[in-house]
């Protein structure tokens, strides 16, 4: 049943959560070692590289299923993809947006994105109602890898009145969770997903375009959260 997370999968996520936090104080050390940070969007949100292939934005919070959450005006909030998301998917063919008017749930599938013939069900961070999509996506879906935490926002949403935070990573938590990300990439890359790193190290940007069907399954899987 979409809408909370924990209940859609049960002690996988409590035992993620314990991993996360006892990691967190020393990847959240490291990160700010390696921080290189950039103005990004209207709102100069701190881009926060933690790994030489992925970064964070300052500020944000993250679901679980690499999406973002922005607090933008009162009970509006900004929706976009992460930076994981933009990079694993690489250039995407298009994004579906939902309607302004249409009612999502959080971990419910809010959007999709469509990559090399493949369609990507994406789950939504937050219950709510969609207020405004962005236009730009639409012009040119591009937009959403080179600029996730930026001009590629997809949409705002008018949140339920219950606390829109639920769920969601911030902080040294969401720099340990995405480091976690990465170090589950690298595991499957030797066997499930074949080569993604072919220097051991940083991934091929855009690789989920050439993986096979099983593969691509196992991606939306893992790390999607795509049922």
């Amino acid at each position: 049943m979409p809408g909370d997370i924990y209940a859609t999968k049960g002690i996988e996520y409590l035992v993620v959560i314990a991993y996360l936090l006892v990691m967190a104080g020393a990847v959240w050390g490291v990160g700010r070692t390696r921080a290189a940070v950039r103005g990004r969007s209207n709102r100069r949100a701190q881009a926060l590289r933690l790994d030489p292939w992925f970064s964070l934005a300052d500020g944000y919070r993250f679901h679980q299923g690499h999406s973002w959450v922005a607090a933008t005006d009162g009970d509006v909030v900004t929706v976009g993809v992460d930076d994981f998301a933009a990079k694993a998917l690489g250039e995407p063919d298009a994004v579906e947006l939902p309607a302004a008017g249409t009612a999502i749930a959080q971990g419910a599938p809010g959007w999709a994105v469509r990559v090399a013939g493949r369609v990507l069900p994406m789950l939504s961070p937050v219950e709510g109602e969609v207020v405004a999509v962005n236009p730009a996506v639409h012009a040119s879906p591009r937009v959403v890898v080179d600029e996730p935490y930026g001009a590629g926002w997809l949409m705002k949403v008018r949140v339920d009145h219950r606390p829109w935070r639920r769920n969601l990573f911030s902080g040294e938590l969401a720099a340990a969770w995405m480091q976690y990300t990465v170090e589950r990439l690298r595991r499957l890359q030797a066997g499930t997903l074949g080569v993604v790193m072919p220097d051991g190290g940083t991934p091929v940007r855009g690789f989920a375009q050439t993986l096979g069907e099983e593969e691509w399954n196992a991606l939306a899987r893992e790390f999607f959260l795509a049922e």
